[in-house]
Order: structure tokens, then C-alpha cells, then sequence
């Protein structure tokens, strides 16, 4: 019985560090797959923004939104080659559905109002995700990448919560 139990103890000495390193690449992808999935949603909607809004601020706040998110996926698909992993090229389904469809629905003040309550809860929802990446991720590189992105997606919720209550953000 000791005999067995030290077996196991010295096996899974072994391959805790084994399994750590196996799992890291899947935790690198779920965030890039994330990250990449905001990006092209946030350029998408921004985009459209610029037609859709019947507010300046939310056409400014959209152009904003769609330039740094276009140029944050140009840094993912670097990222990304350089880690071996795999960056989404579409918009999956589900945000399809859930965001992008909804919204390119609406138009004028409708889509004012809405397309700033999901950038609220968007940018909200990214930022705990990329802190949470910036303290964890295993990959220096996605560890320095959530870093440097958080103070863009702050400027996002920031201004995006300024609108949300009437005021005209700087941008």
C-alpha cells in the first residue's frame, strides 16, 4: 500500500507541471478566440455606428471604437502566429445573434441608446477579462498584450458611460 501511494505521489509530481503546460495553450486560446471575437465585434457595430446613430457622439464614439479595434485584431494575428494559436477570421454565431444583428436592426436613437448600454456591458465584461489574463496568462507575450490593451478598453467604457449619461466624452 505505501509502495502504491509513493508511486502515485511521485507520478503526479510529474505531471502536474506536464498538465500545466498542456492546458496553457488552451487558456492562451480561449483568450485570443475572446479578445479576437471583441475586436471584430466592437470594428463591426462601430462601423455601423457611423450610419446608424442619429447622435455625433455615438458616430464619434463608433469611429473611435472601430479604428482601435481594427488595429487591436492586427496585433492579435501577430500574437497569435508567433504562439502557435489559432485567431478566429469571422464573427462566431452566437455574436452574430446576441450583438450584431440586433443592433444593425436599429436605427437613430434606438440604435443610440442600445449600441452604448452593450458597449457599457461589453467593455465592462472585456476589461475584467483582460485583468484577469494580465495577472495569469501563461504566455508573456498575451500577458504584455492584455496589459497594453487595458487603458484602450477603459477609454472605451469611460467615454461610452459619458454618453450614457449625456455628457460629450473627449475621443
Amino acid at each position: 500500500m505505501k509502495r502504491t501511494l509513493s508511486a502515485v505521489c511521485s507520478l503526479s509530481i510529474f505531471l502536474v507541471p506536464a498538465l500545466a503546460q498542456n492546458a496553457s495553450p488552451m487558456i492562451d486560446q480561449k483568450f485570443l478566440e475572446f479578445a479576437a471575437q471583441t475586436d471584430m465585434v466592437e470594428a463591426n457595430l462601430g462601423n455601423f455606428a457611423q450610419s446608424a446613430a442619429s447622435s455625433r457622439s455615438v458616430k464619434d464614439f463608433g469611429s473611435m471604437v472601430a479604428g482601435d479595434h481594427t488595429q487591436d485584431y492586427q496585433k492579435l494575428e501577430s500574437l497569435a502566429q508567433q504562439a502557435g494559436l489559432t485567431l478566429p477570421t469571422a464573427i462566431d454565431a452566437e455574436h452574430n445573434k446576441s450583438l450584431v444583428g440586433p443592433l444593425h436592426a436599429l436605427k437613430g436613437a434606438a440604435f443610440d441608446h442600445t449600441y452604448i448600454q452593450d458597449m457599457v456591458a461589453g467593455h465592462t465584461q472585456a476589461i475584467a477579462t483582460f485583468k484577469k489574463e494580465a495577472e495569469t496568462a501563461m504566455n508573456p507575450a498575451l500577458k504584455a498584450y492584455a496589459q497594453a490593451t487595458l487603458p484602450t478598453l477603459q477609454k472605451h467604457l469611460d467615454a461610452a458611460k459619458a454618453i450614457q449619461q449625456g455628457n460629450t466624452p473627449a475621443m
